[in-house]
Order: structure tokens, then C-alpha cells, then sequence
């Protein structure tokens, strides 16, 4: 809509007295056209990460589950190099004629008839989850790994830390926590609470069960779906999955916190000795050195040793925190629920983690304390040595001051001595020649004025020199 320039005028006049700003609604002739927004966007320049960036909010996103379902995870350890996990991952999606994935990606999800597979790799580890639709029997019996090759199951490279069993059951198929552990628990007793608030249940007991696939067993899941929805179920199955993976990822620093705790003990022990003998002076300061150089590598070697696995088990207990925090859980009657078992169960192993971690800083500081002393007591005694030296050194340039001089004095003697008998020959030569000289008196009277020339002389090069 165009106006006339009067009305045009009035109207702004009147919306800035009222705060309202004027955009497009009111179209302004402008005396420049409106340039291209195609034009526009050729002249911008994005940064190199920014996609990267902005697609790190929609990384490894959950799937959304239908109940009922039954649900399989694996998580495995790798080293520094996934190449190994990612062809296996590709050899699998080739295997279920899937469309291969984007070698670069570190999630991805694909879908071959009722079977959904889920892949996603972290720095350390990398996670399988198939999901299976449609209801079972015995959903622990006749699990989604039964749609996956054999041969490429028992191929995976890595070592298997997780394995989970899980079931999705819909509302009407709820029973009482008592039936459903003798049902798939053995009878063992269950932790679980309502989640989402309220909209589902979950039940585990956290033991591994027995499967044909695995001699140590899975764990097993048993989740109701209320009134979730597949979304929120989808997102509540992947917390409940991620718990226990980023639990048993931290306890993984629970037996290097065991197995340096003697080390600590002894390398403690050792050195509160070796500061003993710093009080005793017993030995040299050399040795103590060396012994306390020594501790320090060792503990070294410790921190070296544990620090990622120590930061990585705070970041995961981080995590597992996080996580419970977004189920949303309600407890049950007579039953567990997650956050107070982890409390129970988990807070102690990190705890002791931390007591190793700080166990070695400790350490480390006590050592650089003993280090730092003994090196100054040997500053020291090395300042006293030197001060010693250069005291010898002064006095020695004292007593060479001395004999230079006394040296001077002979010069002057000597040289005197020379020069008086050289006149002596000269006078005498005159003498025989027939001058009036009397060569004894001569030779006598120029002692002194030849000394005093010799000493002038021998203090004016002495000055020289010194200048």
C-alpha cells in the first residue's frame, strides 16, 4: 500500500508519538532500489565451523519409540584410532541393505523394515542400539540382536563394557514391581521409579543376566509406557542407557584408584625418611637429592598414569548426575530409585577417586616443598663457599700486592745498580781521555739522582699500565 507524501507524513508522525515503529506495512518510496537478497548473500562469508557448530544442538538426537518394543545396546571401547569402528559400522549397514552413512559423521540412525539401528561415537567408546517393534513373549529370549548377523556380532572390534536388554511395554501390560522381578529379575530385588513425570516406570536390577551371545550376560530394562508417547519414551529409554554406560565409564578409574593407593602409601613413606635425614643431616646433600628427584619422577609417573582417567570418571559422574536429574523420577513404594542408589552405590567410588587424585597432589606439593628446602640449604652452603673462596682469593691478591711491591723495590735497586755502573765506565772513559773528572766522586753523587729517576721512572710505567 502506497501513500501520498501528505498522508505518508501524517501517519508516521502519528505512530512515533505513540512508540509504534513504521516498517514494511507502510511501503516508503525510497530513492535507491531494494538490492537482491541473492546478491546479498554471495557477499557474506561464514565461518569455517559454523555449520559444525550449529549442528552440535541436534547431535546424536533420541529416536522416537512406540511401545511395545524390545531395545538392545552395546557399548564398546576403542583406543585412539576408530577407523575399525567406523567400517564395521558400514559393513553392517551394507549387510542390512541400508544406505551407507557419511564416513565423517559421528551419529546416524537407519531403518530396515521393523528394526532400527542407532550408531554413535564418542571419544573413547562407541554405542550400538537396535530397536525392534512389535510385541514378544519373552523379550529378554528373543531380543533385536536376533535380526543382526552373527558372524558381524561376534567380529566387533573393541571391548564390551555395556550390554543392555531393554523392553517397552504399553500401559496395559503393568504389573507390580513383585511379578515383574520374578517374571525377568530372578526374583532379585529392583530399583526404579516413575519417570517423566509420572508418564512411565522404569525397573532394573542392575545384575547381568545370562545370555547366549555374552558368557558374563546383559543387563535388563523394563520400562511401562504410561502415557510417554514414542518421543518421550524414545528419550527416556536413551537416559536410562546413558546412565549406566557414563556409571560403568567411571568406574573404570575405581581399580587405578585402588591399585595406586600402596604406591601412594609407600612413596609417603619414603619420603617423610628422607626429610628425616634432611633434619638429621645424616647424609649428603647430593644423595638426598637424588632420592627426592627420584620420588618425584614416580609420582610423576602416577599422575601420568591416572589423570585422564580420573578427569574422565568426574566428567562421566557428571553426567550420570545429569542425567537422572532429566528422567524426572518419582519413587515407588518399597522400591529404590535411581538417584539414591547411585548416591549409595556410586558417591563412594568417586569419592575414592578423588582421594587418589588428591592423595597425589599431596604428594607432589610435600615433595616440591622438600625440594625447594634442600635446594636452598645447598644455596646456602654454597654461598658460604664462595664467600669463603672469595675471602681466600682477596687475601691472596693482598699478599701478591705485597710481593709485587717488594719486587718493585728490587727493580729499582737492581736497575740503579746497572745504571750507576754504567756512568762509573763513562766517567772513567772521560777520565782517560783527559777531562778533569774525578770518576770515584762522580759515580758516587749520581746514586741518588739515578734512583730517584729509576723509582719516577717504574711509578709512571706502573700508572700506565693501570690506566
Amino acid at each position: 500500500m502506497v501513500f501520498p507524501g501528505d498522508y505518508r507524513a501524517a501517519i508516521a508522525g502519528t505512530l512515533a508519538k505513540t512508540g509504534v515503529a513504521v516498517y514494511a506495512a507502510v511501503q516508503m518510496p525510497t530513492e535507491h532500489p531494494q538490492p537482491d537478497i541473492a546478491q546479498i548473500m554471495t557477499t557474506l562469508t561464514s565461518h569455517p565451523l559454523r555449520r559444525v557448530l550449529n549442528d552440535e544442538a541436534h547431535a546424536r538426537p533420541p529416536v522416537a519409540i512406540a511401545s511395545p518394543a524390545r531395545l538392545s545396546t552395546l557399548t564398546l571401547l576403542f583406543g585412539d584410532d576408530d577407523t575399525a569402528q567406523r567400517a564395521a559400522f558400514v559393513e553392517l549397514f551394507h549387510r542390512l541393505g541400508l544406505p551407507l552413512p557419511d564416513p565423517r559423521s559421528a551419529h546416524h540412525t537407519g531403518i530396515a523394515g521393523d528394526l532400527t539401528v542407532r550408531w554413535a561415537l564418542h571419544t573413547e567408546f562407541v554405542r550400538y542400539t537396535f530397536i525392534l517393534s512389535g510385541d514378544c513373549v519373552d523379550p529378554f529370549e528373543r531380543t533385536a540382536l536376533d535380526r543382526l548377523p552373527k558372524d558381524w556380532l561376534a567380529s566387533l572390534p573393541g571391548e564390551l563394557m555395556v550390554a543392555i536388554h531393554a523392553v517397552l511395554l504399553p500401559a496395559s501390560q503393568e504389573a507390580p514391581a513383585s511379578e515383574i522381578s520374578q517374571r525377568w529379575f530372578g526374583g532379585h530385588d529392583l530399583i526404579g521409579a516413575e519417570i517423566g513425570d509420572n508418564n512411565g516406570v522404569a525397573y532394573t536390577d542392575l545384575r547381568l543376566h545370562p545370555d547366549a551371545r555374552l558368557s558374563e550376560g546383559f543387563s535388563r530394562y523394563v520400562v511401562i509406557d504410561r502415557n510417554m508417547g514414542p518421543s518421550q519414551s524414545g528419550r527416556m529409554l536413551q537416559r536410562l542407557f546413558e546412565i549406566e554406560t557414563y556409571r560403568l565409564l567411571a568406574l573404570l578409574a575405581l581399580p587405578e584408584a585402588k591399585r595406586q593407593a600402596p604406591e601412594l602409601s609407600r612413596l609417603g613413606t619414603q619420603l617423610r625418611s628422607v626429610t628425616q635425614r634432611m633434619a638429621e643431616q645424616s647424609d649428603t646433600d647430593a644423595l638426598l637429592l637424588d632420592e627426592l628427584t627420584d620420588l618425584a619422577a614416580q609420582g610423576e609417573q602416577l599422575i601420568a598414569e591416572s589423570q585422564y582417567r580420573f578427569a574422565a570418571a568426574r566428567a562421566y559422574y557428571k553426567l550420570v548426575e545429569r542425567r537422572i536429574t532429566e528422567l524426572r523420577e518419582s519413587r515407588l513404594p518399597g522400591l529404590q530409585p535411581f538417584r539414591e542408589f547411585m548416591e549409595r552405590r556410586l558417591v563412594p567410588a568417586m569419592e575414592t577417586c578423588d582421594t587418589a587424585a588428591r592423595r597425589q597432589e599431596r604428594l607432589m606439593t610435600r615433595l616440591q616443598r622438600s625440594t625447594a628446602l634442600l635446594r636452598t640449604r645447598v644455596e646456602v652452603m654454597h654461598e658460604a663457599q664462595n664467600r669463603a673462596l672469595l675471602a681466600s682469593m682477596n687475601k691472596r691478591a693482598a699478599l701478591q700486592l705485597r710481593l709485587q711491591e717488594t719486587v718493585e723495590g728490587l727493580s729499582v735497586g737492581v736497575l740503579t745498580y746497572y745504571a750507576i755502573g754504567l756512568l762509573s765506565y763513562l766517567f772513567k772513559a772521560g777520565k782517560a781521555l783527559g777531562a778533569p773528572i774525578n770518576a770515584e766522586l762522580a759515580t758516587g753523587l749520581s746514586v741518588p739522582l739515578v734512583a730517584l729517576a729509576v723509582w719516577w721512572g717504574m711509578r709512571r710505567l706502573k700508572r700506565t699500565v693501570l690506566h
